[in-house]
C-alpha cells in the first residue's frame, strides 16, 4: 500500500489534493444493436398489440411474446411475463398467489419499498424479520421466528446482487405452507448452485429499471414452472375482470376474484429488452472481475472487509457492499467515509447524486411513518385497524442487524461496474487507502469540535 505518495499527504476534507477530480465514467449499456431495434418497431407502426379481453392479442404484440421467450429460455425457466416495471411484478405476484385481507407476509427491511409494500396492496400486513449480517438477505432464524398461523408468504430479496439462502428459506416455506416470492431485481446473473436467481422460489422478479444490469427505460419480468401462476401474473397484468368471463374453460382454477392492472409492457421496451439479454452475461462477468480487484485491494486495509458470497452461489453485484469496523479504524464509518468521498469524483451524467460510495444502503423501512403510523389506507389504519389480532411490531430495535449494519457497519458503492478501466478503480483504491493512511487527522479533527 503506497504511504509517502504526495497524494496521501493530506485529505481533501482538510483542503489537500483529490485523488481523482475527472468523473468516473458513465454506466451505458444501450448501443446500436438498441437503436436498430428500436427503429424495427417504429417503422413496423405497432408501439403495443395488448388487448384488455379475451383475444389473442390479450398476451401482447410480436416484439413482448419475443422478448419471453428469449427470457424464459436464458434462464430456463418455463413462463417469463414482462411488465411496466418490478413494482408492478411484485404487486402482481402477491395477486397471483392468493393473498388475501388479514393475511401477513414476512418481509425484508433492508430493500426497495415496494417489496414490503405489495403486501399492503391486497390489504395484508407486512412483518419484518432480520437480515443476515454476512450476507444481508433475509435471516431463516428470524423468518421462522415470525410465522405465526396467519403468515402467508415469504418475499425474500437478492440483495446486492447474492442469491438468498434458498435451502433453508423454502425449507420453511415447505414445513409452513408458504409461497415464496423472490426479487431478483439486483442479481440477475447470480446463481445458486447452477440455478439461475429469480428462479429459486415459486415467482421470481426481475427489473429492467435504467439503473440495473440492464434495462429497458422501465419495465420488469415475472417468471415462474407454475401453469396456474403464470395465467393468474398474465391476467393482473392486463385488466383480468374484464378477460375472465370471456376466457374458454381451463385447469387455472377460480379466476372470477381476480381484479387486473394495466401492467403492460410496450414493444419498444421490449425489443430493447432482447438486446439487452444478450448482453447480461458480460456485464455479470466484467461486475465480477472489477470487485475481485477491489477485494483484494481493500483488504489490506485493516478497517474494511468487502463482502462474502454466500457458498455456492456466484453475486451480480449490483453494488459492492463493504463491513466496516470503527473500533479498527478509530473513528465513525461516516466520518470515514466522508473523507473518501471528498477524494472522489461523482460518475458522469449523474453529478446531482455525488460522489457514490456511500454509508448504509436504504433506512430500516419499518421506520418510515407508513409503519410507524399505520396508515396505508385512509386515515383509519387500514389494514392494521381491520386485523388487531395481527401482533405486529415496527418499533425500533425490532431487527438490530439491519439497523447496525445501518447505522453503523455497511458501506456500499458503484464504482465497480462495466465502462471502469483499472485506472479508474485504483482511483478507488487509492482514496480508501489515503483517508485509512490518515484516520489519524480525521479523529483529532472530530476530538477538536
Amino acid at each position: 500500500m503506497p504511504t509517502s505518495s504526495p497524494t496521501l499527504s493530506k485529505l481533501a476534507l482538510h483542503g489537500g489534493s483529490k485523488v481523482r477530480t475527472k468523473p468516473f465514467p458513465p454506466y451505458k449499456t444501450i448501443g446500436d444493436e438498441e437503436k436498430t431495434a428500436v427503429d424495427q418497431v417504429m417503422d413496423s407502426g405497432i408501439l403495443s398489440r395488448f388487448l384488455g379481453c379475451w383475444h389473442d392479442d390479450f398476451y401482447g404484440g410480436p416484439q413482448v411474446q419475443a422478448f419471453e421467450q428469449a427470457w424464459a429460455k436464458h434462464f430456463q425457466v418455463k413462463h417469463a411475463i414482462s411488465v411496466n416495471s418490478a413494482t408492478s411484478a411484485l404487486y402482481a405476484a402477491i395477486g397471483a398467489i392468493g393473498i388475501e385481507p388479514g393475511d401477513e407476509v414476512v418481509v425484508s427491511p433492508y430493500t426497495m419499498s415496494a417489496s414490503a409494500t405489495a403486501p399492503l396492496v391486497y390489504g395484508a400486513i407486512p412483518i419484518f424479520a432480520d437480515i443476515e449480517p454476512d450476507y444481508f438477505c433475509l435471516d431463516p432464524a428470524s423468518v421462522e421466528a415470525n410465522i405465526t398461523s396467519r403468515t402467508k408468504a415469504i418475499v425474500v430479496v437478492d440483495i446486492f446482487g447474492l442469491p438468498y439462502d434458498r435451502d433453508a428459506i423454502n425449507d420453511l416455506a415447505q414445513k409452513h405452507g408458504l409461497k415464496v416470492i423472490e426479487d431478483c431485481a439486483q442479481a440477475p446473473g447470480a446463481y445458486h448452485q447452477g440455478k439461475a436467481a429469480g428462479t429459486l422460489a415459486d415467482i421470481g422478479i426481475y427489473s429492467l429499471n435504467y439503473h440495473k444490469h440492464i434495462h429497458t427505460g422501465e419495465g420488469g419480468v415475472l417468471v415462474t414452472d407454475d401453469d396456474v401462476l403464470a395465467e393468474r401474473l398474465r391476467l393482473i397484468r392486463n385488466h383480468a375482470e374484464a378477460v375472465v368471463d370471456g376466457k374458454p374453460e381451463n385447469d387455472y382454477g377460480d379466476l372470477a376474484g381476480l381484479v387486473g392492472f394495466n401492467y403492460r409492457m410496450t414493444e419498444i421496451e421490449a425489443a430493447i429488452g432482447q438486446e439487452q439479454l444478450k448482453k447480461l452475461d458480460g456485464l455479470i462477468q466484467v461486475r465480477q472481475d472489477n470487485v475481485a480487484y477491489l477485494t483484494e485491494k481493500l483488504q489490506e486495509i485493516p478497517c474494511l472487509t468487502p463482502a462474502a458470497t454466500r457458498p455456492g452461489c456466484t453475486h451480480a453485484y449490483y453494488q459492492h457492499p463493504i463491513l466496516f469496523d470503527a473500533e479498527v479504524a478509530g473513528v465513525h464509518r461516516n466520518t470515514f467515509v466522508q473523507a473518501v468521498q471528498a477524494e472522489l469524483a461523482p460518475i458522469e451524467l449523474r453529478e446531482a447524486e455525488g460522489v457514490k460510495v456511500n454509508v448504509g444502503y436504504v433506512k430500516p423501512l419499518y421506520w418510515q411513518s407508513l409503519y410507524q403510523t399505520r396508515q396505508a389506507f385512509g386515515k383509519g389504519g387500514y389494514p392494521w385497524s381491520a386485523y388487531p389480532e395481527s401482533k405486529v411490531s415496527y418499533e425500533r430495535g425490532l431487527c438490530p442487524i439491519t439497523e447496525k449494519l445501518h447505522l453503523e457497519t455497511m458501506i456500499h458503492h458503484e464504482l465497480m461496474r462495466p465502462g471502469l478501466s483499472q485506472e479508474d478503480l485504483d482511483d478507488v483504491v487509492t482514496a480508501f487507502s489515503k483517508v485509512w493512511e490518515n484516520r489519524h487527522a480525521l479523529k483529532e479533527s472530530n476530538d477538536g469540535q
